[in-house]
């Protein structure tokens, strides 16, 4: 039974989470925009490079989710325990990390791309399309990672809305000038480039300006202190501190890129039209996880400012709300899928190979909002609790003792054995995070002798 108290978390919570899955939706929408652009291209390896250009940026991005991650997380807790001070050095810190990991990738881009391109083991016409797309891409990075930072900062401090309108402005962007480079200005998978660098840059400087008018206080006060504060980013000690809490979501994050990098590059070994039928099916699996990351990301700000606060009762009310709703949207998503699957697919592309695989291979996408949403959500209650080890913990076990043991078990079975594999690795790491957060629970009632009362805020 849902008394008033629950009847509050449901409502903040959706108040939260409605905002970030109408914008989260909007990336892998772009991303079909772009599929369904390139993929009426004559040739499928237009969208097959697109897949492995595109992959091997976001591989960077993914791999640099710490800077969202650790930013909402510590951001929600600074919220929660009311230090606006230590705020202000937590969006500023990653803003300066984001900025120098992308300059980095920058200066060595050349030496990246090529071992990319060498491990990715496509067709020659996919490579030299990736090369192209992804050396115009990688201009952006600064601006992309900075992006991680400021989205997950006005996350943390429940500014969700800021958040939606940023996202879809973004996206917006980014697929008119899809439509205008590609279709208009004939330029294919560069065109496709050029957008995303454009709205990349569009998202920083619309993320500053969110944050200057929303924050002026903060703003003003980083004006009056600049040298103390610069300095408090740079103390060595706090680099170590910061590098070390995010070195367990690195670790993670990297397990995770392993995998979405293998199955890119393994479907591109398997020919041109499997590479180019993964890449729709991927987007797919993007649209329901960012779907899904929405109800992730209002748990993570509410467990975040709840431990801040030091809080258990409503913290495990919160997991309890958000285990609801993650469940029904997970249904959702399949049956959107069961019943417009292949009608979409249809959209997606004209060449008749890939809409063939596509369909073939539409079932692991049916089942696996079922399969993994589990993963999204305690994914982000511990971002919220900050405990980045269990994290790490959970996606070690799911790639390295059931996703690649697996794959090598089903690899005749091509393609299939490639997302069964897959599926398996997000249903473990939901296992392990699920046991361990009941752990968790059964600890933390041991220590709590009072409970207290959950506020409005």
């Amino acid at each position: 039974m849902l008394n008033f108290t629950h009847i509050h978390q449901h409502k903040r919570l959706f108040s939260l989470a409605l905002p970030m899955i109408l914008s989260n939706i909007t990336v892998p929408l772009l991303g079909l925009v772009d599929t369904a652009v390139i993929g009426h291209l004559p040739h499928s390896y237009y969208l097959g490079a697109t897949a492995v250009g595109a992959m091997m940026i976001t591989a960077i991005s993914w791999l640099c989710g710490f800077l969202r991650m650790s930013t909402t997380g510590l951001a929600a807790q600074a919220l929660g325990g009311e230090n606006s001070e230590q705020n202000l050095l937590i969006l500023l810190r990653g803003l300066a990390v984001a900025v120098a990991i992308g300059l980095i990738f920058i200066i060595g881009q050349q030496l990246y791309i090529n071992a990319s391109l060498v491990l990715s083991g496509a067709s020659e016409q996919v490579q030299y399309y990736a090369r192209q797309y992804s050396e115009i891409r990688i201009w952006g990075l600064p601006a992309s990672l900075a992006n991680l930072v400021i989205l997950g900062w006005l996350l943390g401090n429940h500014k969700a809305k800021v958040v939606m309108w940023l996202l879809i402005a973004t996206n917006v962007i980014n697929l008119l000038l899809d439509l205008l480079f590609v279709v208009g200005f004939n330029w294919q998978v560069a065109g496709v480039a050029y957008a995303s660098l454009v709205a990349e840059y569009f998202a920083v400087i619309s993320g500053l300006i969110a944050i200057f008018y929303s924050h002026k206080s903060l703003v003003k006060r980083l004006k009056n202190e600049t040298f103390v504060v610069l300095k408090k980013i740079i103390t060595r000690s706090e680099l170590a501190s910061y590098f070390k809490l995010n070195r367990d979501i690195l670790i993670r994050t990297l397990c995770l890129e392993i995998t979405f990098i293998f199955i890119t590059f393994q479907g591109a070994r398997l020919g041109d039209n499997i590479v180019a039928a993964n890449a729709i099916l991927l987007n797919f699996l993007l649209l329901i996880s960012f779907g899904l990351d929405g109800i992730a990301n209002a748990a993570e700000a509410m467990v975040g400012k709840a431990k801040g606060e030091n809080n258990q009762y409503k913290l495990q009310i919160t997991v309890k709300v958000a285990l609801i709703w993650t469940a029904i949207f997970a249904f959702i998503y399949s049956l959107f899928f069961l019943i417009l699957g292949e009608q979409i697919i249809a959209i997606m592309s004209s060449i008749t190979e890939v809409v063939d695989f596509a369909e073939r291979y539409l079932v692991w996408i049916i089942v696996l909002p079922l399969i993994a949403c589990w993963c999204f959500l305690f994914d982000g209650i511990y971002i919220g609790l900050m405990q980045a080890n269990i994290m790490r913990n959970s996606m070690v076990i799911a790639t390295f003792a059931v996703f690649f043991p697996t794959w090598f078990i089903l690899q005749g079975f091509g393609n299939h054995g490639l997302w069964a594999a897959f599926s398996l690795f997000m249903l473990a790491r939901g296992i392990t995070l699920a046991w361990h957060y009941y752990r968790y629970v059964n600890t933390a009632q041991t220590l709590v002798s009072v409970v207290p009362e959950i506020n409005s805020g």
